[in-house]
């Protein structure tokens, strides 16, 4: 099948300058990664069919050749300029730190001297309560995680041997190959970029240089924090190849509905049901706080539905400050249920003696509706839902 016009690929027009290209192939990155889109076979080819575009036109020479012969261009050095797939140079390792930045374990800095590699950024997601976010804590994960190998100490050599340079590249990791028109740098196929070769692997760690164990750390959770936070504790990720350093763990943060407060921000918010009477008369009730402290709120007479009260300082700590947000109470007039004859007497009676001062809003209401719906021809009446 032939293959799509690189322009296409990157959704540009042939004019396109260095800019809009790379504005693209961003855009397109962050949608078809495989991290983002794990399991999907169609994203991961879609996204080789990207960075190979994106090689070839972000480049002056090999974008003329391709304006002049397309793909035939680079058809004799066999492979296309993306080859190389997810660890070759250029487009995507250019920029893939940039896109995706540290969570993702950019490119950038990955492999070092002496075939070292940067080890995988690791993600851990931890549930906390909305008191224990209103408190702070110290909490204990254990974290399945490569380490550094103790029997070769991460060099991945049998202990009283060590890596030999490649021969193939001569440590450089990269050989150069005719490719078409170009001069093409690829990763070395013997050592795979490392720049070293093992003829005596660790037997602990098979060459790798680290092993696989699980952890026990320690995670600071500060007073205030919200959800969605991440934590990151670095150098304590996948240990690196070879002796490399080590990525670091990203801890998500998500705090647990409370069955009481609603958080917004440094507020809280809190919906309390009262009683028919005890807001017609006015009264009052308590409500215990998150740091453990009863607050007595007062009901003034003829309390309606969704009036609040605000207890200064009751809310969440602000992080890093010593400030508080408030608390909320929005009350709910509760319609009295299973009335006995005796309350429905007295109801009825208490309806007799009512005049429109003690319903304002509803007898406004429907001296309004009255005068709108004068021209009605019928009733509708309406279901219980």
């Amino acid at each position: 099948m032939a293959k799509a016009d690189y322009y296409e690929t990157l959704g540009v027009g042939r004019s396109a300058d260095e800019k809009e290209l790379k504005s693209a192939f961003r855009k397109l990155a962050m949608k078809c990664h495989p991290d983002k889109n794990p399991d999907n076979p169609e994203a991961e080819k879609k996204f080789k069919e990207i960075n190979e575009a994106y090689e070839t036109l972000k480049d002056p020479q090999k974008r003329a050749a391709y304006d002049r012969f397309g793909h035939a261009a680079f058809e004799n050095g066999g492979g296309g300029p993306g080859a190389a797939g997810f660890g070759g140079a250029g487009g995507f390792s250019d920029i893939f730190e940039d896109i995706f930045g540290e969570m993702m374990g950019g490119a950038r800095g990955r492999r070092s001297s002496g075939g070292r590699e940067r080890g995988a950024d690791l993600r851990y997601n931890m549930e906390i309560s909305l008191e224990e976010s209103f408190e702070g804590k110290t909490a204990q994960i254990r974290v399945p995680t490569s380490v550094v190998c103790d029997e070769c100490t991460g060099s991945g050599a049998k202990p009283g041997s060590k890596p030999s340079t490649c021969a193939t590249c001569h440590g450089s990791g990269r050989v150069r190959a005719a490719q078409g028109f170009f001069s093409v740098e690829r990763t070395c196929p013997t050592c795979h970029g490392r720049g070293e070769t093992i003829s005596d692997p660790c037997t602990k760690c098979r060459g790798e240089g680290r092993t696989v164990e699980e952890r026990s750390l320690s995670v600071n959770i500060p007073a205030g924090i919200e959800d969605g936070t991440r934590i990151r504790l670095q150098g304590e990720g996948e240990a690196g190849l070879r002796g490399g350093p080590s990525g670091d763990l990203y801890i998500f943060l998500s705090v647990k509905p409370h069955m009481f407060f609603q958080r917004d921000g440094a507020d809280l918010h809190c919906s309390v049901p009262i009683s028919m009477t005890q807001a017609a008369l006015g009264g009052k009730f308590e409500v215990t706080t998150l740091d453990g402290t009863k607050s007595r709120v007062a009901v003034p007479e003829g309390t309606q539905t969704g009036k609040q009260f605000r207890l200064k300082g009751k809310g969440m700590p602000v992080l890093r400050s010593s400030h508080k947000g408030d608390l909320y109470i929005q009350v709910r007039v509760e319609t009295p249920q299973k009335l006995t004859r005796r309350q429905r007497e007295l109801l009825e009676e208490f309806d007799e003696l009512s005049s429109n001062e003690n319903n304002p809003e509803s007898n406004g209401f429907f001296a309004r509706m009255k005068e709108f719906s004068g021209r009605s021809d019928g009733i509708t009446v309406a279901d219980t839902i």
